[in-house]
């Protein structure tokens, strides 16, 4: 028996087939993460963060800021405003760090890592059940044969984009 035949010989059981697959599949892609409904979620106020350091990089503060609020504007379709936002978003820098790592031979470290954390406190008025308050905090190593001022910029871009992409995940998007 030729069951190819007996399974799809008729134009109605194929369509019928296709039919039934189409409708009990959907397919749907976030590429930026976000999980917001916009039809309650229209606004966001992301506050400037004060660097409140005990070491302090003076132009840390303004790039973080400023990329916080880029991810916000690039990755949604939420309207920035100055407060009052359906979420919100504020905090403080809270440590800018070095901390010598991985001693050689002569005991003088070999790398140098930079550490820089900030407290973010998220609330979401329409789902308060989301609000937070956290720390975050990312890092980068350098060769300690290298002065700060020298690698600071490289260092604080990539700690500034980690950071930013985990507050990020951590407020809008359900990974």
């Amino acid at each position: 028996m030729d069951w190819s035949k007996l399974l799809f010989g008729s134009k109605k059981c194929v369509f019928l087939s296709i039919l039934i697959v189409l409708s009990s599949c959907a397919i749907s892609y976030k590429f930026n993460g976000a999980s917001i409904d916009y039809s309650k979620t229209k606004t966001i106020a992301i506050t400037d963060f004060n660097n409140y350091a005990p070491l302090v990089n003076p132009s840390f503060a303004p790039m973080f800021n400023d990329a916080l609020k880029d991810i916000f504007t690039k990755q949604t379709r939420l309207r920035p405003v100055a407060s009052n936002g359906d979420l919100t978003i504020a905090g403080e820098i809270t440590g800018y760090d070095l901390m010598p790592m991985s001693i050689g031979g002569d005991a003088i470290a070999a790398e140098t890592r930079l550490t820089i954390t900030v407290t973010v406190r998220f609330s979401n008025k329409s789902n308060p059940a989301k609000d937070f308050e956290s720390s975050f905090s990312a890092f980068q190593n350098f060769s300690s044969t290298k002065m700060l001022t020298d690698v600071q910029d490289q260092l604080t871009a990539v700690i500034i984009d980690e950071l930013t992409e985990t507050i990020y995940n951590q407020t809008v998007a359900d990974w």
